[in-house]
């Protein structure tokens, strides 16, 4: 694939995000409150740690890569 080619289906899945997250913030509400997503919140200060949120995202984007960039043989 073209890098063009790339950058312009990158461009298209961030709008499809995009508007989804404006238009329908339900569909993502779960995200970032899952089991595992450590919240700490003091007097002072709150500490954020999305453990689960990030692994789920780095399962996904590896298959979505693995699944586009596969080469034959």
């Amino acid at each position: 694939m073209r890098a063009g080619t790339v950058v312009m289906w990158l461009g298209v899945v961030l709008v499809a995000v995009g508007a989804a997250l404006r238009f329908a913030p339900w569909l993502l509400s779960w995200f970032g409150n899952l089991p595992g997503d450590i919240r700490h919140e003091g007097e002072r200060t709150s500490v954020y740690i999305p453990i689960t949120s990030m692994l789920l995202i780095s399962i996904v984007g590896s298959l979505l890569l693995s699944f586009f960039f596969r080469r034959g043989g």
